[in-house]
């Protein structure tokens, strides 16, 4: 039961990973097409992660009162149907309502997929089975920039949302019957959202619960840097479409390979040590690529070392969500983990503006800048984190 269970709720969070990034990887091709600059996206990328950040927050409520599965499940057949539907806009104001409603639906799977995965596997390997289901997240990214590669010169980004959009959908409706319901759950040991708030705040947890929020803020402001807007960086940077979405896919490879190898070294060790080193060492290579001349002649480097930040950040990323499940009990896990996402959206709603601005102010220097501050931010969080994982 827990592999199949955890196989069938990382899928769902794949489809997740490929619509979260399906807007970084059309927006050169949308502004050709519509003749509109960079800057008209900002707004669009920014409400997007608003949309999330609600919907992690309602999702983690609705998640622990009427149970996981169901809101995975409504989670999925929100962003899936409006994610094909933004196939049809024609505007950016078009184009940010649909976000809006799609993002909700992003920021809702996670948090209960996340607890679900948690619930059932034994305590030791509690990250592992979080990590597994969370990594899909990048591993939906670097599908989606696969597709980017293939689909976008040939078929057009219309196509990329309606094929991202109606698999998640279709896929929403065989787990209806497919993936069985959170055990605390179905033994009726669920609180009140009031109840459940008051739990993650208060006194016992408050040091680790606002410590997690702020790490989950910094860490979640880089990661959507990258997402947002790394695509659009190499582009202007001389590289060519296909190159440029070589490159966010490269930085999703990286994560994969990142959370998989952090966790396997966070259950032997602990989450400690090993989350502050992976921070500090994507701080260094954030600094490294602000001093590195990004341009298509030099294609290996940039390529290596996005590659490399991808492991150092997303491994913290996936590492947060597993520590956010192991802090709080299981009876508000979906309230805890959905809280810590939603605070951290707002780090990703920052990103919208900053890494457009960013990029317009001095390019890589300031944008790869911006990333390493929001790893050193991070960094000093996890420090004030008391119930890290054990050893």
């Amino acid at each position: 039961m827990p592999k199949l269970l955890i196989t069938l709720v990382a899928l769902a969070i794949v489809f997740d990973g490929v619509d979260n990034q399906l807007l970084g990887v059309a927006i050169p091709s949308i502004m050709r097409e519509w003749s509109v600059p960079r800057a008209a996206f900002a707004p669009v990328v920014s409400i997007g992660y608003f949309g999330m950040m609600i919907g992690g927050a309602v999702a983690g409520l609705a998640g622990d009162r009427f149970g996981r599965k169901s809101a995975l499940l409504a989670s999925m057949m929100i962003f899936g149907a409006t994610t094909a539907l933004t196939a049809f806009v024609s505007t950016p104001m078009q184009l940010a309502f649909l976000r809006l409603i799609a993002s909700a639906g992003l920021g809702g799977a996670i948090p209960n997929a996340a607890a679900l995965a948690a619930e059932y596997v034994p305590t030791r390997m509690r990250p592992v089975a979080v990590t597994l289901t969370i990594v899909c997240v990048p591993v939906g990214g670097t599908i989606a920039g696969l597709l980017g590669v293939r689909l976008l010169p040939v078929l057009g980004w219309h196509t990329l949302f309606v094929v991202g959009g109606v698999i998640p959908f279709v896929y929403a409706l065989v787990l209806m019957r497919a993936l069985p319901e959170s055990p605390i759950y179905v033994a009726r040991e669920w609180t009140r959202w009031d109840e459940s708030i008051r739990e993650v705040f208060k006194r016992d947890f408050l040091r680790d619960t606002l410590a997690l929020l702020f790490a989950f803020f910094s860490c979640l402001l880089a990661v959507y840097l990258c997402f947002s807007w790394l695509t659009s960086l190499l582009t202007s940077a001389g590289f060519d479409p296909a190159t440029a979405n070589i490159g966010i896919t490269a930085f999703n490879l990286g994560g994969v390979a990142g959370a998989l190898a952090g966790s396997m070294v966070i259950a032997r060790f602990g989450s400690r040590m090993p989350m502050m080193l992976m921070a500090a060492a994507a701080a260094c290579t954030g600094i490294g690529l602000a001093t590195m001349t990004i341009d298509a002649s030099q294609v290996v480097p940039v390529m290596a070392m996005l590659t490399l930040i991808g492991v150092l950040i997303n491994g913290v990323q996936v590492a947060l969500y597993a520590l956010a499940a192991h802090i709080y009990p299981s009876v508000v896990r979906a309230t805890g983990v959905g809280t810590a996402s939603t605070v951290g959206r707002l780090g990703a709603i920052v990103s919208g503006y900053a890494g457009a601005w960013a990029i317009d102010y001095r390019g890589s220097a300031s944008y790869f800048t911006l990333i390493a501050v929001a790893m050193v931010s991070t960094l000093v969080a996890l420090t004030f984190i008391k119930r890290h994982v054990d050893r």
